[in-house]
This record gives structure tokens, sequence and C-alpha cells, in this order.
């Protein structure tokens, strides 16, 4: 069984390929279903967020595998292949692991350090084990991932100094309005990242914070933690006027706040600036936005600049980091090393099995026979001496010198011979 991972991210790809390859989280069950069938690949998982989307498969033919998987995803996601694959980042066996504990450990993140990957990797494994599609292979390289990415927290300082998403998005709000304590917010969504945002802009204590959602009860309990009031998707084309920070991440697939419902609120607010931050992949604002004059409209790779601060003080803690991985990687590759041999070795002990099975049958007949005990003992422990030694002799002496000469390097160790004694 040979690892193979597919996939893009902020680095080799845009926002705008990046929400086109990206999968909607209630869509993942029947994609991975879809992506076994076609592939015939035993084992499967997706990863995708907004920063990257990625397939980890296992199966018995990689270099088969590659080819059907590139076509699978543009073919499933609606992407021409000579679109898509510029940005695609293809691994094999061992760099698959070495990428998989670098991504859950926060050193391929934008973040560098950032914890929340690592809870939407465990995310893409439990909706892999849901979809049947979670094998012992896959299974042990997450265990083992996560793992990892809990050393690398435990023993170095990776997650020191570090400027998350929501800071981040605070202090871009603070260039355009300064003090935030008279501004009003909306937040559009209310799942993880919503709820870090809302966190800290409500330390700055805005003026209102109001939440978007399609859920009331999981608005309602985000709203009573920070004071805030609650309204359905459908009243916010009147909620943005009395916004001027507004912050989306939701899982639609389209757009929720358009170029005509914008330019609407902005004309209400006699041009007042207005700043709009879409975290969201697929995007949530549409596009076109940014060319309102008074509306300063940013995406999640706007925020790159902003998170790489802190990155020189981690620099040492990244060496740190990349060692603990390292050693993991070829700890993991012994594994992988050893269930090659399992086949070989399970196969071995049905032959000697099988020999004393024979070998018990033919000595309770010669018993049954009246043949002394110690006869039978004597005889079925030098027929069973014989069998198991016959295969490898033969080879022995029917093998070139050169063979011989490599056998007789091995022959001692496989059977803990030790020259002198014959006792063992």
């Amino acid at each position: 069984m040979e690892l193979l991972a597919v996939g893009l991210n902020y680095q080799s790809a845009p926002l705008a390929v990046r929400e086109r390859l990206a999968f909607p989280a209630e869509h993942l069950t029947e994609a991975l279903h879809a992506l076994s069938q076609r592939l015939k690949a035993p084992e499967a998982a997706i990863l995708s967020t907004c920063n990257r989307t990625e397939v980890y498969c296992a199966a018995e033919n990689a270099q088969q595998l590659q080819s059907d998987l590139l076509n699978w995803l543009a073919d499933n996601r609606n992407i021409p292949m000579h679109e898509l694959q510029p940005h695609l980042y293809i691994l094999p066996q061992q760099d698959v692991v070495r990428h998989a504990f670098r991504v859950a450990s926060g050193l391929d993140s934008m973040v560098l350090g950032e914890a929340q990957i690592l809870g939407q990797m465990k995310q893409a494994a439990r909706s892999a084990e849901e979809a049947g599609t979670l094998g012992l292979m896959l299974h042990q390289l997450f265990q083992r991932t996560f793992s990892v990415a809990k050393d690398v927290r435990s023993h170095t300082e990776i997650g020191a100094h570090s400027v998350s998403m929501a800071s981040a998005a605070v202090k871009l709000a603070q260039r355009i309005f300064g003090d935030l304590s008279r501004r009003h917010v909306l937040f559009v969504g209310a799942g993880e990242m919503i709820q870090l945002c809302a966190a800290h802009f409500a330390a700055q204590q805005p003026k209102s914070i109001t939440i978007a959602n399609r859920s009331a009860d999981r608005a309602l309990a985000l709203a009573q933690a920070h004071g805030a009031k609650v309204i359905g998707l459908g009243q916010i084309p009147e909620q943005l006027p009395k916004s001027d920070i507004v912050i989306s991440c939701t899982a639609s697939t389209l757009p929720l706040i358009g170029l005509g419902m914008v330019a609407q609120a902005s004309k209400t607010r006699k041009h007042e600036p207005m700043f709009m931050l879409d975290l969201a992949v697929p995007r949530d604002i549409e596009q076109q936005v940014s060319k309102l004059d008074d509306v300063f409209l940013y995406t999640v790779d706007d925020l790159s600049q902003i998170v790489q601060e802190g990155r020189d003080h981690r620099a040492a803690a990244v060496n740190q980091a990349e060692a603990i991985i390292e050693q993991q990687v070829q700890g993991f590759m012994r594994w992988v090393s050893e269930r090659s041999v399992v086949p070989i070795i399970q196969h071995l002990q049905h032959r000697a099995d099988d020999i004393a099975q024979l070998e018990l049958e033919h000595a309770q007949k010669l018993l049954s026979k009246g043949t002394a005990p110690d006869e039978v003992l004597q005889l079925m422990a030098h027929r069973m001496s014989a069998k198991f030694m016959h295969g490898p002799l033969t080879l022995l002496h029917g093998a070139t010198p050169e063979e011989r000469e490599a056998m007789m390097k091995w022959l001692p160790r496989l059977f803990n011979l030790k020259h002198g004694n014959h006792t063992e």
C-alpha cells in the first residue's frame, strides 16, 4: 500500500482557484464515496479549508492513482485541467507523511504555528471514517500526525508571538477607523472563525455587534457571550447600512452579499467608509464590491502580510519543530516498511502450521497402530526438522556463488546461528 497526496494551498494557488476546488463540509461524504468508486482507492480523505484543499489516498498502485486522481478533481469541481494543474502539488509516500506532519504542526500555515488547522485535520479524518474510506494506512498516518503536532506544540515555542487571523482582522480595521469603540460590527456566520473574530472585536468594545446566521441556536449562544443581537441572513440588506465593519465566513457555495446590496448600503450611509472582510472560501462577498470607492474589501489572502509578523522570533522554534517532524517521519516509514513484510510473515506462519498439522496427524496414526510413543516423538521431530530445512538447504545448494555469498550473510541472522555453537 502506497500513500499519495494531491492538493493546493495559499502558496501555490490564488483565492480564485482555491474557492473553485473547495469542498463544502455537507458534500464531503458524497465526494469521498465518488472518489473511492471512481478511483477504486480503498483509502481516501479530503482536507478542505480556506487556505488549502488536499486529497490523501492510499492504494496499491500510486502511479496509476495519480493520473486518475487529477482527472477526478478536475471533473468533480468542473475545472479544466490546464487551469488546475499548474497550481497543484503531488506528493508521494514519504513526502506525504512529512507534509501532513508539517501542516498539522502549523508550519505550512499562513499563520505560522496556528492551532486551528489541527482541528480541521481531525475533522477530515472523522469525515473519512464516517464515509468508510479511512483504512489502516490513513488511520495510522492521521493518528501519528496528531501525535507529532502535540509534540511540536509541547516542546517548541512555535505558537509564540503568533498573530492570529482574528487579531489581524482587528489590526486591519484599526488602520481604517483607528478607535473601534464607536463602530458597529456585523458578523455573517457563527462558525469557529467568526467566534474567534467576535472575541477579538468584542475586546475593543464596539458600539454594537450583530450576528447574522442561518441557524439561530448557534448565533444566540455566540450573541449571549458578547452582548450581541441576532438576525437572519434575509435581514442583512437592512443591517448593512448600519454597519461600519462587516466580517463574513460561512459555508455557502454562492455569495451572500452582492454588489448591488453593498452599493445601496453605501448610498444610504452617505458614503461613510465601510470595512468588509471576507474570510470564506468560496467567497461570501462578490469580488466586484471592491470597486466601490467607500468600501474597503479584504479577503483571507490580504491578511497574509499582517500575520507574517513575528516569524523571525520563531525561527529557532521552526528548526526545532522540523527536527521533531523529521525524526517522526523516519519512524512512520519504518512502520510502513514493517507492514510490507506482514504478508510474507503470515505465509511463513501458515506454512509452518501446515507442516506441524501434517506431522501431528502422521504421529496420531502411528500411535493408533501401537507404535511406541518415544519412537513416534523422535520420528515426528526428525520429519518436522527435515521439512522446515528442505527449502533453505535446496536454495543454498542450488545457488550461484554470488547468491550463496549473500545467503551466508543472512542465514545466520535468520536462524539465530553463531559460529562454533551448534546448540542454539
